[in-house]
């Protein structure tokens, strides 16, 4: 196979064995532009705001939004999160976005760019979470298309991953539906060693 025509990779994982997804889409040189807004028909994803920390406290609070996670975040936790997602965004780097829907753009949750290191690599992730009350809509997969498509043609990103936890099938199909590929199982011992950079 020409390397330049490679697949790309979508991976995403949770606290036991996961499925590696695989993008056919074609990777391009990576470059690292400001944070967009993107919108599709439904949805407006914009980069976060310091302003959003009551919402966003309110959805990880919430045991669904966070399945197939350590759980709950208290306010604390919370903080934490949305620091790095502004951070990487001051940095200029890919970050969540967040979701909002409808007419009064109500914040639903997020959905974009994690960094990680897994096994010596610094990774990429396309990850997503809603608020239940918007779960089988296609709303996951129309904002992690719209992500994906932002990762390859704006941003020239050669390679994003999802880790996926095996029992998380809403989140495998989303990941199928935007064109990735099951590539590999891993264990829940590398999910251990995963940092968030």
């Amino acid at each position: 196979m020409n390397p330049a025509a490679s697949p790309v990779s979508c991976i995403r994982q949770f606290p036991s064995a996961s499925f590696i997804y695989e993008s056919l889409l074609t990777p391009r040189p990576s470059l690292f532009i400001a944070m967009a807004i993107l919108k599709t028909s439904r949805l407006i994803l914009r980069p976060f705001q310091g302003e959003d920390i009551d919402r966003l406290t309110e959805l990880m609070a919430n045991s669904d939004f966070m399945r197939f996670s350590p759980g709950p975040y208290t306010r604390e936790q919370t903080q934490t999160v949305l620091g790095k997602f502004l951070a990487w965004n001051r940095a200029g780097q890919p970050s969540q976005f967040a979701v909002l829907f409808g007419s009064d753009s109500t914040l639903i949750g997020h959905c974009g760019f994690l960094h990680w290191h897994l096994d010596g690599v610094d990774e990429i992730e396309i990850g997503y979470r809603l608020d239940p009350g918007y779960w089988n809509q296609g709303i996951a997969t129309e904002a992690a298309t719209a992500v994906r498509n932002h990762a390859f043609a704006d941003l020239k990103l050669e390679r994003v991953i999802s880790l996926i936890h095996p029992d998380n099938i809403p989140s495998r199909r989303v990941a199928e539906k935007i064109a990735c590929i099951a590539r590999e199982r891993q264990s829940s011992k590398d999910f251990q060693r995963r940092s968030l950079q």
